[in-house]
């Protein structure tokens, strides 16, 4: 059956298109929202539950099972059909949310968001999926930067409504706003989205899907702990490292043999999908390293409220849809290459301002940083999503989306942990250095301090000084590790092929 064929059918099947794709927005708008609202909230949840050092183990553990499971889950809505996959997602995702409301500590918060993570796996990369079948490749290009939009609508409320619930409610209430959203999107694609799927028995690839958790597991653990908790030459960060190695050979050992694998490798021999894939990886550490901890600088060391925070990441959330929604129309005038290598200018230019970003240039300099680097986001997610979409068929278009997915969010995993863990190296080497002249003795926890007004009023000057310096030269080397990796991702966009106008 021909792609022509199958867009026929599901579009005969699917009466009702604009209720399938109102349900498809909720979820994503569930996902986005999620995404930025934690970020803003965070240095009010470690003001209340302590725990600075495992700060960036609750956006690690959460990116962990999402990056593990989502090639799982763009396989199986490709063998049994998107809607039971998507429903279990998003199912799993309500539960995790649900749980992460009541945690009481750090470190449950962390075990909640692997629930989370566990049903976010399948939230974006189907929902992507469902509108890539039901619409056209001309369609596709505008409704995937409309998506972009709503998505960028829903991240514009995230920051500001993590704000305002930290401010006059409590944080868990960030995590329950989920929960409407999610049974709406729910309901909605049970009721009206209607497929044609064969059935017959196939073989999941149980032994890939481990191979690969124990893989990324491996290396996020070493970058977390390495240099921090362990030296980097100790037994244990090397032996994580030889583990990653080992696991990830066996990964593509199994994938070759597997008869319907995890990822088909066959898809990496795809030029496109490979460098698109490849910049994904990059662009999602860039992504994380500024969302991630950017409120954590402009609380602690600029001394603004969360409300204000919010406002810094805003601004990417606003540049982001306005520049899928151009993108997806210039991607059918002028061809994906073009508008990939605008967005990694704009990734490197939005990276400088961070480079030169200091607490006497206030909020609007990182406000303006911010907005750059959602421009460059959103000119290369939406034009890798749709070029890679245009150029494989519907049995393996679930698996394609969710492997460019998955390197974004593998990205954004490494990112977290590698940008953490240079913050957190440097940071507490700086407070080790200067312990000497204070009277306490400080560690890296006693940083919470700095996120949550009360308790800094109470520092001494000194104290404050200290430890102000000490996370803004840590953030100083995050920013650095952006701008090398937007580097990385523009000289990657470069290297596109030339062809492949939509």
């Amino acid at each position: 059956m021909t792609k022509e064929e199958i867009v026929t059918r599901i579009k005969e099947k699917t009466t009702l298109r604009p209720l399938v794709l109102t349900s498809v927005i909720l979820a994503m708008f569930m996902a986005a929202i999620e995404g930025t609202i934690i970020s803003t909230a965070m240095p009010s949840i470690v003001a209340d539950l302590g725990g600075f050092r495992h700060y960036s183990w609750v956006f690690s553990s959460y990116l962990l099972m999402q990056a593990v499971t989502i090639l799982i889950y763009g396989k199986l809505s490709d063998l049994f059909g998107r809607k039971p996959v998507f429903t279990f997602g998003v199912s799993m995702f309500l539960i995790g949310s649900i749980l992460c409301g009541f945690a009481e500590s750090m470190l449950l918060l962390i075990v909640f968001r692997l629930i989370q993570g566990f049903g976010a796996g399948a939230v974006m990369p189907i929902a992507t999926t469902i509108v890539g079948d039901m619409y056209t490749m001309e369609e596709r290009a505008k409704i995937q930067g409309y998506l972009a939009s709503v998505w960028g609508i829903s991240a514009v409320l995230g920051p500001l409504l993590g704000g305002f619930i930290v401010i006059y409610w409590d944080w868990s209430y960030v995590f329950w706003l989920n929960v409407p959203l999610g049974i709406l999107a729910i309901v909605g694609t049970n009721l009206f989205l209607h497929e044609d799927i064969e059935k017959k028995k196939h073989k999941i690839d149980y032994i890939g899907a481990t191979f690969i958790f124990i893989a990324v597991s491996s290396l996020m653990v070493a970058l977390i702990q390495g240099g921090v908790s362990l030296p980097w030459s100790s037994w244990q960060i090397i032996g994580l490292l030889i583990m990653f190695a080992i696991s990830f050979l066996l990964f593509i050992y199994q994938e070759n043999r597997a008869s319907e694998p995890t990822m088909p490798l066959s898809i990496w021999k795809d030029r496109l999908i490979t460098l698109a894939n490849l910049a994904s990886l990059t662009s999602g550490a860039i992504l994380f390293g500024i969302s991630s901890f950017l409120p954590a600088y402009v609380q602690g060391v600029m001394g603004e409220s969360p409300l204000i925070a919010g406002f810094t990441l805003t601004t990417m959330s606003i540049g982001w849809p306005i520049a899928s929604t151009i993108a997806g129309k210039l991607i059918v005038k002028i061809g994906f290459r073009p508008v990939a290598i605008g967005g990694g200018i704009a990734l490197i230019i939005g990276s400088i301002f961070f480079l030169t970003l200091e607490a006497s240039k206030g909020p609007i300099w990182a406000g303006i940083g911010s907005f750059i680097i959602g421009v460059g986001m959103g000119l290369t997610t939406t034009t890798f999503i749709v070029s890679i979409q245009s150029s494989v068929d519907w049995k393996k278009r679930g698996v394609a989306t969710a492997s460019n997915m998955f390197m974004r969010i593998l990205g954004s995993a490494i990112g977290a942990s590698l940008l953490g863990g240079i913050l957190n190296n440097r940071l507490n080497n700086f407070l080790q250095e200067n312990n000497a002249n204070m009277d306490e003795s400080l560690s890296i926890d006693a940083a919470n301090v700095l996120l949550e007004e009360s308790q800094r009023k109470k520092l001494s000057p000194e104290t404050l000084s200290i430890l102000q310096d000490g996370l803004s030269l840590g953030m100083d080397s995050v920013y650095w590790g952006v701008f090398g990796l937007a580097v990385i991702s523009f000289i990657l966009i470069v290297f596109l092929p030339k062809k492949g106008s939509v």
